[in-house]
């Protein structure tokens, strides 16, 4: 017999009315807060851009649709070559450093894209230590006699990008081919096929789904980037963006454009889950066994090694002790700066609040449809999670307008009230950055949570029903206890994320205030790349911690 009507699980039965429609109204207002930008974007550009959208349509979207694909296609193909086949070679080959280089290989997540630009600026500058070594070692005694290709260029930015963002393949790939059954890799090699056609007619047809959520995630951050692109002299959409709203006071051509960069993004997305659909693959009831790795020796042993370690030297390694070697010298010569110092603290403050107002919102979201039920509000949990879809920037320029009218609206208030003016609450300040932050990335406080929540068995909810607890009383006292470790981790990425954010953060933080991210950005746009090498250190250790992270989820169990 199953419970009474009283006692049945939330899920089955009729919620408390009253946490219901609190519930309601707290996912539905974040939902709204979330799709309000994309609302705001759609209104500014419908009410024309004053004369400029001839010269946008004629000079400035084209060229930069193209960059954009260009950067985009680029930068697809390294991510999948190199990340699919870091995966396959420590999943598949038994070598000497191989567990070494298994977690150092997710290294690259570290640095941020700009942040590696930054560095290879400076490294591959015609005067810097790479060239002039070159020089040297060929005999050549002037700059002019020898010099190397501009990594001011497309293909450069692609090359960067793509060392930087394939841990986003790297990781998921990695983790499908840990988890394959043995037998599928085993029955190809019985019939005949070599290490090279078990890759490709086996291994990697499987790995495909993992393959295209880890590409569309490396893409999304592509379109993302602004300092990279910018500081490489590529002209892609996001650029054109921030060109237009400050060199042009354009808002209404940047929201336009915005719109234009929403739709690839959601075309991105539409993209990757149809090479996703229907591609699961069923295991068998028992747990399958890992597939055996194939022990290399000698010259083999150190090519796949030595082949393991380019990406990790190209994305990691280079970038982070240029800036240590940097960062050493800054201090030796000047000290720590107070500016740093007021400048760590900013970043620490925005970061601070925004993961503890979106890991909030994330538990309370992703919460509703597991204690309340209800597949409607499955649909609120999803748009709550759209904002991780919409670029740093077009979420600024969006965030702009409806921000203003706030203001506006509260200032009209306070003069009506009292006679007297209001300070700005929303734009300007930083509430603001801190909004946008809580837009930005609530999907992953919310995917955290929602995975968390997701392992706690139905049983305890309906056995903390039967002890009179409702849902708030549920959720405290026996969803959270046993979720906390998924719902700290979502928090810790999300502070991450935070720290590194540059699009979102150059347009709307307030006056006079940097952060790490945005000093080094207007160091690197004035030259001097070693004054900031101790912000761009600062950014790379903070990113070091959802690695750490990472190395301790991302090993299936046995």
């Amino acid at each position: 017999m199953g419970l009474p009507a009283r006692l049945r699980s939330p899920a089955a039965g009729r919620p408390h009315g009253p946490w219901l429609r609190a519930w309601t109204l707290a996912a539905g207002l974040t939902a709204l807060l979330v799709l309000a930008p994309v609302a705001s974007l759609a209104v500014e550009a419908l009410q024309g851009s004053g004369g400029l959208w001839p010269h946008l349509l004629a000079h400035v979207l084209p060229p930069s649709l193209v960059e954009t694909g260009l950067l985009l296609a680029g930068v697809g193909a390294v991510v999948v070559v190199v990340g699919t086949g870091a995966a396959w070679l420590v999943a598949a080959y038994e070598f000497p450093g191989r567990r070494l280089l298994d977690w150092a290989l997710l290294l690259p997540l570290a640095v941020p894209t700009y942040i590696g630009a930054y560095a290879y600026l400076d490294l591959l500058h015609p005067v810097g230590p790479v060239q002039s070594a070159v020089r040297a070692l060929l005999g050549y005694a002037r700059p002019r006699d020898l010099i190397l290709p501009d990594l001011r260029s497309l293909p450069g930015c692609i090359l960067l990008l793509g060392f930087v963002l394939y841990p986003y393949v790297y990781l998921p790939t990695r983790a499908l081919f840990l988890m394959q059954s043995a037998t599928l890799v085993e029955a190809g090699r019985s019939l005949g096929a070599g290490p090279g056609a078990v890759f490709l007619r086996v291994a990697l047809p499987l790995a495909r789904p993992a393959i295209a959520l880890g590409a569309s995630l490396a893409l999304l951050e592509a379109l993302n980037d602004i300092g990279a692109a910018e500081f490489l002299g590529v002209r892609t959409l996001t650029v054109s963006i921030y060109d237009t709203w400050v060199n042009r006071s354009d808002l209404a051509g940047a929201a336009g454009l915005a719109l234009v960069m929403l739709a690839a993004c959601l075309g991105l997305i539409a993209v990757e889950r149809r090479a996703r659909r229907g591609r699961g693959y069923a295991g068998a009831a028992q747990r399958p066994r890992r597939m055996s790795r194939t022990i290399l020796a000698g010259p083999a042993a150190l090519v796949a090694l030595g082949a393991g370690l380019v990406p990790v030297a190209l994305g990691f390694l280079a970038p982070a002790s240029y800036l240590a070697v940097e960062a050493v010298r800054r201090l030796h010569v000047a000290g720590l700066s107070g500016a740093i110092l007021s400048e760590s603290l900013n970043t620490l403050l925005y970061a601070g609040l925004a993961t503890l107002v979106a890991t909030t919102l994330g538990l309370l979201v992703a919460a509703g449809p597991r204690l309340l039920g209800g597949r409607w509000r499955g649909m609120l949990l999803r748009c709550a999670t759209f904002g991780y879809a919409i670029p740093g920037a077009i979420l600024a320029i969006g965030l702009l307008p409806p921000l203003a009218a706030l203001d506006g609206l509260l200032d009209g208030a306070s003069r009506a009230l009292t006679g007297l003016p209001l300070a700005a609450m929303g734009l300007g300040t930083g509430a603001a950055l801190v909004y946008a932050y809580v837009v930005r990335f609530l999907a992953v406080t919310t995917g955290s949570s929602e995975a968390g929540l997701a392992r706690v068995p139905r049983s305890l909810g309906d056995a903390a029903r039967v002890l009179g607890r409702g849902p708030a009383g549920a959720l405290a006292q026996v969803h959270l206890p046993l979720t906390w470790p998924a719902v700290l981790g979502g928090a810790l990425l999300v502070f991450v994320d935070c720290v590194k954010e540059l699009p979102a953060t150059l347009i709307l933080r307030p006056l006079n205030v940097e952060t790490l991210a945005t000093h080094l950005y207007g160091e690197a746009a004035r030259g001097t790349y070693e004054d900031g090498a101790v912000a761009a250190l600062l950014i790379v250790a903070v990113g070091l911690l959802p690695v750490a992270l990472l190395l301790r989820v991302s090993t299936p169990k046995a």
